[in-house]
């Protein structure tokens, strides 16, 4: 099977039904965790979190051994390429790519990194204050001092990714318009514009 299908005279399948399926689940699951931080609903909390960190391992796996524009091989960049098409992307004279930009591929690694982090410190934080979850036999005894400093950064790291996903939304605005293409809706068909 070749790697991009044509579709059309106009169209290719760039983002195969695995990597668009991780992408809006975890889309919802982050927002069901981050809005569920706070109040009674912790259990919420915490397996929507776990959803994140699963999401996550598929996620690096999918990134070694999908299709093409899946694999970080693909959209993994030196930062002399993602800072030269930064400068070109704020000029208006980025080049248009078929799947993720440097920009756009060094976004999803800053994401998946402090995704990651964020799901690491709620597992930290859930055991030290909680007792449970997978390390809370490593965390027993942990005192109310280390329990609030590491409640209080994963907060700080889930606020990050918040930002983040802010310029993600930012950036995907911003590439649409200039070349002229909606990447929402190629991350949901699939498909885009040959060229």
């Amino acid at each position: 099977m070749a790697s991009n299908p044509i579709l059309s005279a106009n169209e290719v399948v760039v983002w195969d039904p695995l990597v668009r399926v991780f992408h809006w689940s975890l889309v919802a699951s982050f927002a069901v965790a981050y809005l569920s931080g706070e109040g009674d609903v912790l259990s919420l909390h915490v397996w929507s979190g776990y959803v994140v960190g699963g999401l996550i391992l598929f996620r690096l796996l999918w990134g070694m051994v999908g299709p093409r524009h899946a694999r970080f091989a693909d959209f993994v960049f030196a930062p002399t390429v993602v800072l030269a098409y930064t400068r070109d992307l704020l000029r208006g004279k980025a080049q248009r790519t078929l799947g993720h930009n440097p920009l756009g591929g060094a976004m999803v690694l800053a994401l998946l990194a402090l995704l990651a982090l964020s799901v690491l410190t709620g597992i930290v934080s859930y055991a030290a204050e909680e007792a449970a979850g997978p390390l809370a036999g490593v965390m027993r005894g942990t005192s109310r001092g280390t329990s609030e400093a590491l409640k209080e950064l994963h907060e700080i790291i889930s606020n990050l990714c918040v930002l983040l996903v802010a310029l993600h939304i930012g950036g995907v605005l911003v590439s649409s318009l200039l070349h002229r293409e909606n990447l929402v809706r190629a991350m949901i068909t699939g498909r885009k514009r040959v060229g």
